[in-house]
């Protein structure tokens, strides 16, 4: 919904953003496994307790804002920061992630092209994690009143602090619609295809999936529900696993924004996630249940 109603304003409106903070109560923080043990080609591993499953409650924050500038008639300088933490107690599973994107948005018509380049850091447990330089192509096409057309494009070379072998690049292509039913009901569907070429062809992959959304006005209510599919297939086995790694990746996201309790601008949220990744590589199968309870402001 936010991306249907609000595209039209923000095309005109020269600086916005939104900020979330939720508490997030999480039966899996670290997306691993339950289980004691990893089979590899030389016997069972007893994992390390970080290695397992680990629940805890934390602080979730997101943010995001923009900035746009006039060039020449129908191209505005358009300027992207977004960030995200999910912070707990024990800081070895912090995990923050930090991006600036900057690049010309082109006004044709009803349609708008918007090419963007730019950085992306992150952090894990307070330690440099990865480093990434991406550059995007985004389009959207109204269909009429009630629908539009989305499609994006990107290239992102991701440098791994932790594992050179994981360093490479990402070419990633999507596609979606976006449907209006009434006012206070609609919904959209997306497929994309993601393929990583890193330096080790263990840790190259070939993902692709879809999504489907619903959102509904209950009042002064705002509830959404989205559901999504993956599939990954790496390249090839790494040396210790007996099998190349496949994984089916679920998930299910309902979240609701009670603006009839909203007071000086802020809003309250509530969601709740649900996680199924299964897996041919048994770190990396993990289910996970989250919730986050908070509130959301707009500007």
């Amino acid at each position: 919904m936010v991306r249907f109603y609000a595209a039209a304003l923000k095309a005109r409106k020269p600086f916005g953003g939104s900020l979330d903070v939720a508490l997030a109560p999480d039966s899996n923080i670290n997306r691993a496994t339950r289980s004691n043990t990893l089979g590899t080609v030389i016997g069972d591993f007893t994992l390390d307790q970080d290695a397992k499953a680990k629940s805890g409650l934390g602080l979730a924050l997101r943010g995001q804002t923009y900035f746009r500038a006039p060039l020449e008639n129908d191209v505005n300088l358009l300027v992207r920061a977004n960030g995200s933490a999910d912070l707990y107690r024990n800081s070895r599973f912090d995990d923050i992630l930090v991006g600036i994107q900057a690049g010309p948005e082109y006004v044709l018509g009803a349609d708008r092209l918007t090419l963007a380049a730019g950085p992306t850091w992150r952090w894990y447990g307070l330690d440099p994690y990865s480093t990434s330089l991406g550059v995007t192509a985004d389009f959207l096409h109204p269909m009429g009143k009630t629908m539009q057309g989305r499609a994006g494009l990107g290239v992102t070379h991701t440098a791994n602090r932790r594992n050179a072998l994981q360093t490479g690049d990402v070419f990633s292509l999507s596609a979606g619609l976006d449907r209006a039913l009434s006012a206070r009901l609609g919904g959209g569907i997306q497929a994309f295809v993601n393929r990583t070429k890193a330096n080790d062809p263990g840790w190259s992959d070939v993902t692709g999936g879809g999504a489907l959304y619903a959102f509904r006005e209950i009042g002064r209510t705002t509830v959404v529900i989205s559901a999504s599919y993956s599939h990954l297939e790496a390249d090839a086995r790494l040396f210790l696993y007996p099998r190349r790694r496949v994984d089916d990746r679920f998930s299910i996201v309902g979240n609701a924004t009670w603006r009839a309790l909203q007071w000086q601008g802020l809003a309250p949220i509530t969601r709740l996630r649900w996680e199924r990744n299964r897996s041919t590589v048994g770190i990396y199968d993990y289910r996970r249940v989250a919730a986050e309870v908070g509130v959301t402001a707009a500007f």
